[in-house]
């Protein structure tokens, strides 16, 4: 699988269809919050279901249906306010702000990780990382899936420049390390599927201590 600035279309029409895994749709949903025009590819698998919605035979409805969505439509719905969640941050992309976080912890000089609370998968898991300028995560490769977003800042790989909007895409074939090159922390989110993997004696040495 190669990195990307954007998710693979075959993703987007994936998060279109509702068949991505919870923790993989909340940073799709994030990247697309912060780059409108991926949206394209979203609303053309939407256009596909609907089109074979469309192709359905119908089927026949109680009597009284029409009246009654009638009457739903005739009747206003109360305002409600905007959802607060307790231990949330409202400074994030509007899809972050609906799931409370963990305290920041520490994993490695300048990087700091917490969890993203509630949307899970099995072994797949919602995390952000915050690392400061300059720093880099350790050289990794994945036990599964990772997909990462950039929300603020800005960290370098081997395949280029992630700045904010931009998603990465990679498993166990990729090995990688960020480092931090804008003037201020680099601040991402990622869906990881499994613990990241360590290569080299000092990895291995290093794994225990090293957990996301």
């Amino acid at each position: 699988m190669s990195l990307r600035r954007l998710p693979s279309e075959e993703r987007l029409l994936a998060y279109a269809a509702g068949t991505l895994s919870p923790p993989e749709a909340v940073v799709v949903a994030t990247h697309l919050a912060l780059r409108p025009q991926s949206r394209a590819w979203t609303a053309l698998g939407e256009a596909v279901g609907g089109a074979m919605l469309d192709d359905l035979s119908p089927l026949a409805l109680e009597a009284r249906a029409r009246d009654d969505v009638m009457a739903r439509l005739e009747t206003a719905a109360p305002v409600q306010a905007p959802e607060v969640v307790k231990g949330s941050d409202p400074t994030l992309p509007e899809p972050l702000r609906h799931f409370p976080l963990s305290r920041w912890r520490w994993v490695g000089p300048g990087v700091q990780v917490r969890d993203v609370l509630g949307p899970r998968d099995g072994d797949s898991r919602v995390i952000m990382l915050r690392i400061a300028p300059g720093q880099c995560t350790p050289v990794h490769t994945h036990g599964g899936v990772e997909l990462t977003c950039v929300i603020e800042g800005a960290y370098a790989t081997a395949d280029g420049v992630f700045e904010p909007g931009d998603f990465e895409e990679a498993d166990p074939s990729i090995t990688h390390q960020q480092r931090v090159v804008s003037p201020k922390p680099c601040l991402c989110v990622a869906a990881l599927d499994g613990q990241i993997q360590l290569p080299g004696r000092l990895g291995r040495w290093l794994a225990p201590f090293v957990k996301l």
